[in-house]
């Protein structure tokens, strides 16, 4: 086996394996992904699985990583070409609302985010800092979107984006444990009317 196949062949092994802890971790938490659950489901030997990973922190950490990159790919890349301001930003909370109630294949336990930050809120540690920074990562390119929505005279010039963000983000982890927990699905049409408001030229709350 020439290098280059055997480095294709390694790749390829990974991904499978973060898939698949992926779909774990969305049901199960990041503490449910053990390298023996892995092994059954993908047919391996635990050695194989952690002659990729090395430990179960590190897995979890490149899980993480993949869900991050499908988020991403669902969310943000959807808007790109949405011109900016209050068009883009919506379009990022549409997209965003379709991850939630769609990607199921990907995540059928819903949101591994949502479940990570309730799994380690408490904790300390290597994957508890990863789960924030990521959850900071997100919030700052969603005010900044809000801020370009300011700047382009779609929302008020007073508008506090950090507020914006707060309440948008609290739409959504309401419509993951609607979506989750209750099964509602008239949740995604309550989470639009919701946006309508918040996001509605001189809305209530705006301001700093």
């Amino acid at each position: 086996m020439s290098p280059r196949k055997s480095a294709a062949e390694a790749r390829s092994t990974r991904r499978r394996i973060i898939d698949r802890g992926i779909a774990i971790a969305s049901v199960e938490g990041l503490e449910g992904l053990t390298i023996g659950r892995l092994a059954t489901d993908l047919g391996m030997s635990k050695a194989g699985i952690l002659g990729h990973f090395g430990t179960k922190e590190t897995l979890q950490l490149a899980v993480l990583e993949g869900a991050s990159a499908v988020f991403v790919h669902s969310v943000w890349h959807p808007a790109e070409d949405a011109a900016p301001g209050l068009p883009r930003l919506r379009a990022v909370c549409e997209a965003w609302i379709g991850y939630l109630e769609h990607e199921r294949a990907v995540f059928p336990g819903g949101c591994l985010f949502t479940t990570a930050s309730v799994e380690f809120d408490a904790r300390g540690g290597r994957v508890r800092d990863a789960v924030a920074r990521l959850s900071r990562v997100w919030r700052r390119r969603l005010a900044a979107e809000v801020r370009q929505a300011v700047a382009a005279g779609d929302l008020p010039a007073g508008t506090d984006p950090e507020q914006v963000t707060y309440e948008l983000v609290g739409c959504y982890l309401a419509l993951n444990q609607e979506l989750q927990l209750l099964a509602d699905p008239e949740a995604p049409a309550r989470t639009r009317r919701a946006l309508d408001r918040l996001l509605a030229p001189g809305a209530p709350g705006h301001t700093r």
